[in-house]
């Protein structure tokens, strides 16, 4: 188990991961997609195995019933070389078991695809308590905008060349639940706990850019979190 508490049933975890030695862990976009599959079927307390389903398109898996899920997820992220998850403990060693499922079962179809062996995740996953709603919310924006940097690398000092595009480009990242939040018939809604969006604030992209900004200044500065 990598946090060193346990974690308290009911309370949300802003949990992340890096490629080991900061490597690519996504390396084509049926990476990505076999990601966002796996995060679905490892959140179940039941094994089931991918290789014995069978569907037509890479969101066909999200129909697929899962008796009990481990674990509730509010957000995801998913970088070239990292990932980051939003996740609720519902059950006595939830997160853990999920963290541990998703990440095996990464690697082995990884290491598969692309002939290879050993580590793929760097260590134990990282985690932090999200303590209160307004926390909450930033996370939730600290997630989504992590795509920024893509296409705007001066954002975090505050300079931005195209807003608009950056809002378009944010909008359109097809590896993240922003999609989700911003429509309730997207596909990946369903790798979300219906609970989180009793709590999120719907805010325009660009003020959510301007508070996710404050965000990162304070948290890479070591300031206090919100």
């Amino acid at each position: 188990m990598s946090y060193r508490r346990p974690f308290a049933p009911g309370e949300w975890y802003h949990c992340y991961v890096r490629g080991v030695d900061k490597r690519t862990i996504f390396q084509e976009a049926k990476d990505y997609e076999r990601f966002l599959q796996l995060l679905y079927l490892s959140n179940c307390t039941e094994p089931i195995h991918r290789s014995n389903l069978k569907f037509h398109s890479p969101t066909d898996v999200f129909a697929i019933n899962r008796p009990s899920v481990l674990t509730g997820i509010g957000a995801f992220c998913l970088m070239q070389n990292h990932f980051h998850l939003l996740v609720k403990e519902t059950r006595d060693k939830g997160i853990s078991a999920f963290m541990q499922k998703l990440g095996t079962a990464y690697t082995m179809y990884f290491n598969i695809k692309y002939d290879r062996s050993g580590s793929l995740l760097a260590g134990p996953f990282r985690s932090r308590h999200v303590s209160n709603d307004r926390y909450l919310q930033r996370i939730i924006q600290y997630i989504h905008c992590n795509p920024t940097e893509l296409y705007e690398p001066g954002w975090k000092n505050g300079k931005v060349k195209n807003i608009k595009n950056l809002e378009q480009r944010l909008s359109g990242y097809p590896y993240s639940s922003l999609h989700a939040y911003q429509n309730s018939a997207a596909e990946e809604r369903k790798l979300l706990d219906s609970s989180i969006f009793e709590v999120e604030r719907q805010l325009p992209l660009r003020r959510m850019l301007a508070e996710a900004h404050e965000y990162y200044t304070t948290h890479e500065n070591g300031k206090a979190r919100p």
